[in-house]
């Protein structure tokens, strides 16, 4: 089947693929920035280096070396299950408590990633799978709060083009699914994604002024948050998240390993655990880019035994 794959409809799946985490990486800022009442710019610039930040933890991911990476073909997003801790900490502290309580998540991923992996027998596929699915069900009353507009305040929430674009996207993509066959199938959501936005941009719901006018070029400010601030039980409650999320990503690297055929070692698991906490540390490092370069060197000299 790989062989047979064609580079075009490769590249159709990775768009596809693309789309799908798209949307979940663009949720989670868009829920922490409302719950902490962000302005128009500090959200545009939030989702902005979330999503430019998913491509360099990705890219991590993919660069297998001596330190980091798993070298198989995960996207790394924004964990879902971050989002409430996040929105305490930011309500109850600031939003540079957050960055600084990630930093601290990150660094403690890299340091245990070792020992962490050699573990992988206490999470059998039944442990991850309920994981994976237990996190997927959180899902579920974003997704009700999207398709009835994405605003539960809104005055159209709920109403009938709103639940009817969003009921169809979702009957598309099963009809794709149920009665396609091939390769139809297997770009299933694709298909409901672009039929979907096609119908609402015919209908006024879809507005393209805001791209047209954004700049084709953003680059990462250096302290647009301010300096990170490190407060202890903010700290501890993103490293009991960060754990989750190890759990969840042993899961997603063996179901990997199982259709790309191939084995996946202690090792391999170790250096899946550092990409990801690598990527935690640097998605903060824009703020505070000099206390990035002396906590890499620090933290890959650590790592050398």
């Amino acid at each position: 089947m790989e062989n047979k794959l064609s580079h075009k409809k490769a590249a159709i799946l990775g768009i596809q693929h693309l789309l799908a985490m798209y949307s979940g990486a663009v949720t989670v800022p868009l829920l922490i920035g409302t719950a902490l009442n962000f302005s128009e710019d500090q959200m545009t610039y939030l989702i902005s280096i979330d999503i430019f930040m998913c491509g360099l933890a990705t890219f991590l991911q993919l660069l297998r070396n001596r330190y980091f990476g798993i070298g198989l073909p995960v996207i790394l997003g924004c964990a879902i299950q971050a989002v409430e801790p996040l929105k305490m900490i930011g309500r109850n502290f600031s939003i540079a408590t957050m960055y600084g309580a990630i930093i601290v998540a990150g660094i403690f991923t890299m340091l245990v990633a070792g020992q962490f992996a050699r573990i992988r027998k206490l999470f059998p596929p039944v442990v991850t799978g309920t994981l994976i699915t237990v996190i997927g069900l959180t899902l579920i009353p974003i997704a009700i709060v999207d398709i009835g507009g994405g605003a539960a305040t809104a005055k159209d929430f709920g109403n009938l083009p709103n639940l009817g674009i969003g009921f169809l996207t979702v009957a598309i993509i099963l009809v794709c699914q149920i009665w396609g066959k091939g390769f139809i199938r297997s770009i299933a959501v694709l298909i409901g994604l672009v039929l979907g936005s096609t119908i609402a941009w015919a209908f006024g719901m879809v507005s393209l002024n805001p791209v047209m006018s954004a700049d084709w070029v953003h680059m990462p400010r250096p302290f647009y948050f301010g300096l990170p601030q490190f407060e202890w039980s903010s700290s501890l409650t993103m490293i009991i998240i960060s754990l989750v999320s190890m759990v969840e990503s042993t899961g997603v690297y063996f179901a990997l390993g199982s259709i790309l055929n191939k084995e996946l070692s202690t090792e391999d698991l170790k250096k899946g655990y550092r990409a990801e906490g690598l990527a935690a540390v640097l998605g903060n490092f824009q703020y505070f880019s000099i206390y990035n370069l002396l906590t890499k060197c620090w933290v890959i000299r650590a790592f050398r035994n």
